[in-house]
């Protein structure tokens, strides 16, 4: 039987079309054979306000999992508020296949990986204005908590010591209001941006109705990614105001925000500058755990230090092959500490060097046993005065929704706790100490640390 050109066409169009449904439910049996997922009764918090189970991120054994990675499309259980658009006429540039394809890559290490539903709902939010955490953002799981953490340090760093007219003190970081955190998201936002970009550039991504690259055969897309539209920022006030004028792209829910700062930090970084950043001992950013993905050393040291590098010493050593590894070479203002074994498998407390350690500023960014939290002072002088490292405060800051205020630490480095009664000593050497208090004596080796009534936390 012979068929005129114009059905012979109709029926490759069909053909194509099933071939392509296909292949895209080809990649979700494959997600789900992979992370073993399955469905239940649960359902999830979406854009039309279901209700989410307590245990719905828990296995079997109480472990707790990310929301599935490679959830199903928005009518599924793991519906999320689509993000929020941009027109195309705005300006900037759209994104192509090519670049689409490194950030993936320089990401995941491959062009397959779609972010998980934890991350796609992720965004920069913060408590209530006015109230003890006002200056906290709420923060989520995972590599997704480890970027709101690193953001968080440098909220504080803005609101203690770049204010003008502002007394350095915790009460003030209380006393914020609506607008006022817009302002400090934004400027910390375009900080660390601007920074990534060696202080000549800032690239910021934003989503468009419009679709850009079509999927290929190395290339399934997200829906998401081929959508950006990307602006490039020559002056740092420029960026700061752009980020402003655009803030609910990054702090709305739906807006997939924490995506969309870690793309423009890829971009304003360059993928060539990054190449340079890295070391044989990091490929990629991400590394896929439990069916979502935890951060690596380089996306922290590049949020902390401006610089992707994968290593938390000092400058750079030699490894096991003779390779040359690399670690942080400046001091920057947010510093970095580590206690315990981190969901990455890496146990290493003693490794971070004194760039990190020791920064300009008296915060750090903390990885306890692979969970980001926050210890401050109020006192700009306390790493530039040894007399002031006698006897101080730190405010240590969870980010878990049961912390309902910073709570202080009285850091005592002259104790010499062996040198009392250890029987009436709560600081005795038979006491347990907390991760905490460990990640604290990384900086300051000899010191007891008083929780002024609050129960230690594990």
């Amino acid at each position: 039987m012979e068929f005129s050109d114009k059905e012979q066409s109709s029926q490759e169009l069909d053909l194509e079309d099933i071939t392509r449904k296909i292949s895209v439910l080809e990649k979700w049996r494959e997600i789900f054979s992979f992370h073993r997922l399955g469905t239940n009764n649960t359902t999830l918090q979406g854009h039309e306000g279901k209700h989410i189970s307590a245990d719905e991120t828990e296995d079997a054994t109480g472990i707790s999992q990310p929301k599935g990675q490679g959830c199903l499309p928005s009518n599924s259980l793991c519906s999320i508020s689509k993000p929020s658009i941009i027109s195309p006429k705005l300006g900037g540039f759209p994104i192509s296949l090519a670049m689409a394809t490194e950030l993936w890559q320089s990401l995941f290490g491959n062009t397959v990986h779609i972010f998980s539903y934890d991350w796609k709902k992720a965004y920069f939010k913060f408590h209530e204005p006015f109230s003890d955490l006002a200056f906290v953002l709420e923060v989520g799981k995972g590599g997704v908590r480890a970027i709101q953490m690193a953001v968080q340090a440098f909220i504080i760093k803005h609101l203690l010591f770049k204010r003008k007219g502002k007394d350095c003190n915790v009460h003030s970081l209380c006393e914020i209001s609506k607008q006022e955190q817009k302002e400090v998201l934004a400027v910390v936002l375009a900080d660390i941006l601007w920074a990534a970009g060696a202080a000549q550039k800032a690239t910021i991504c934003l989503v468009t109705e419009d679709t850009y690259i079509a999927s290929t055969a190395d290339y399934s897309g997200d829906d998401f990614t081929e959508r950006l539209q990307l602006f490039e920022l020559l002056e740092k006030e420029a960026t700061e105001k752009f980020i402003y004028d655009h803030l609910q792209y990054f702090r709305e829910d739906g807006s997939h925000g924490v995506i969309l700062f870690l793309y423009s930090l890829l971009f304003s970084r360059t993928f060539e500058r990054l190449q340079k950043d890295l070391d044989v001992t990091t490929t990629h950013l991400l590394q896929s755990n439990a069916g979502g993905f935890l951060c690596r050393q380089a996306v922290l040291n590049m949020i902390l230090t401006g610089r992707a590098s994968p290593n938390v010493f000092n400058g750079y050593q030699k490894g096991k092959s003779q390779e040359l590894l690399h670690g942080v070479l400046t001091r920057s203002d947010v510093g970095y500490l580590q206690w315990g074994k981190d969901t990455l498998g890496d146990d290493r407390p003693s490794q971070v060097g004194s760039m990190l350690k020791t920064p300009k500023l008296p915060i750090w960014l903390c990885n306890i046993n692979g969970n980001y939290s926050i210890l401050f002072s109020t006192n700009r002088q306390l790493l530039s005065d040894w007399k002031m490292e006698h006897l101080f405060t730190l405010y240590f800051c969870s980010g878990q929704p049961l912390q309902k205020k910073p709570v202080p630490l009285t850091i005592d480095t002259h104790s010499h706790y062996w040198e009392k009664d250890q029987n009436g000593d709560k600081h005795a050497p038979g006491r347990r100490f907390s991760p905490i208090e460990m990640a604290i004596r990384t900086k300051w080796r000899e010191a007891t640390i008083n929780w002024n009534g609050t129960a230690p936390f594990s």
